[in-house]
């Protein structure tokens, strides 16, 4: 039996007809850069988000690098953040000139350790790029109180997490934020990405920032034109061309609709993995759940012993699946010059042996899913 890690052609058959329509409006309509499909997704995704504004880029990436450009972040600056995770977000880091400054992760949720934050912060840090990795937001709350402490900026990369619930202890709750927020409005600039595997995924690259204030907003939607000054062709700040186009936009305006059912078509599929899995008693461990956030399951994650064999058996069972990831971004030929080295961040290079994304999508039959942990079964048996 075929199982893909994701099937996108069966997302598009339920709402291809609404698709088409949009598309062929924006083709008819002679707009197709920043118009108004643009800044009506931008007002939907803010009030979704629960964010003031949103601002609409051409790739999560994009957004990652202009979110840290308009809070100042540059030359000479250390950002700290995780090195499990998708190259992009040290990447984005680097293009503004600034070094990222890794530390490890928990044992249990993948994401960033607070504990281990103030361990990477210096005179020269300016900021903390918390990664909701696999589709659950760090701990946000520990996160901001350290930014508070050291005055620092807080960005999230939230690529993976869309639509995912981050819940505020009662103290936090106290401190003048609402209990409930949607990861990617907690910090001084949330970043999102439209990558067609993604929760809430266009037909193309995409991205978006979160932000509360009006002047990095502003700042921002110049930094996406080319840093462009008050009229055409002056310039005032070094951006760059990352204009999100009318027809992802008018796309994902259709697909914005049916994102919360979307996710829990993925909770529940998830669910039901966590369910058999333990059932066949094998020694993998499911996605641990943490108390402060919902998951939404970008991807199913478990962790394997065995990683590499279990990745090749199922593979010839015709079950795709993936690494997310398997080399730390401090163990990459590229950030050498950073000087870190093995043994420096045990725990996400540990996790990084282990872990394996399992086929999760809103539409995966449940046939296919039975399919996936019977071969488990029989490749630890």
């Amino acid at each position: 039996m075929e199982v893909s890690l994701m099937d996108l052609e069966a997302q598009y058959r339920e709402i291809e007809d609404e698709v088409l329509a949009v598309v062929k409006k924006v083709l008819r309509s002679g707009c197709y850069i920043l118009g108004p499909n643009v800044r009506l997704l931008e007002e939907e995704i803010a009030s979704y988000c629960g964010s003031k504004y949103a601002v609409g880029v051409a790739s999560g990436t994009d957004a990652l690098e202009l979110s840290l450009a308009a809070l100042g972040v540059g030359e000479g600056d250390e950002v700290v953040t995780t090195p499990f995770t998708f190259v992009a977000t040290a990447e984005a880091i680097v293009r503004v000139g600034a070094r990222p400054v890794f530390v490890d992760i928990e044992k249990d949720s993948f994401n960033i350790d607070p504990v281990r934050i103030k361990e990477g912060i210096t005179e020269r840090t300016r900021a903390i790029v918390p990664v909701h990795l696999y589709g659950q937001s760090a701990n946000m709350e520990a996160i901001l109180e350290i930014a508070e402490e050291y005055h620092l900026k807080v960005i999230e990369d939230a690529a993976q997490a869309f639509g995912a619930e981050y819940r505020f202890s009662l103290s936090g709750e106290s401190n003048g934020r609402p209990r409930v927020k949607k990861a990617g409005s907690l910090g001084d600039a949330g970043c999102l990405s439209f990558f067609p595997t993604k929760n809430l995924a266009g037909y193309g690259d995409g991205g978006m920032v979160l932000a509360w204030d009006g002047e990095i907003a502003e700042k921002l939607r110049r930094l996406r034109v080319h840093g462009t000054g008050q009229d055409r062709y002056s310039y005032t700040l070094r951006g760059k061309n990352s204009r999100l186009d009318e027809v992802q936009a008018a796309i994902l305006r259709v697909k914005l609709k049916y994102v919360e059912e979307w996710l829990k078509m993925r909770q529940q599929r998830a669910s039901l993995y966590d369910e058999l899995l333990r059932e066949v008693s094998v020694p993998v461990r499911t996605p641990l759940v943490t108390p402060y956030t919902t998951h939404t399951y970008c991807v199913y994650t478990i962790l394997a012993p065995h990683r590499n064999e279990l990745e090749e058996y199922l593979k010839k069972k015709g079950i795709n699946c993936r690494v997310y990831y398997p080399v730390p971004l401090h163990l990459q030929d590229t950030y050498k010059y950073l000087d870190y080295h093995k043994g420096d961040f045990p725990v996400a290079e540990k996790v990084s042996k282990e872990v394996i994304s399992l086929p999760v999508y809103p539409e995966l039959p449940e046939e296919k899913l039975r399919y996936v942990v019977q071969e488990i079964r029989k490749f630890y048996s």
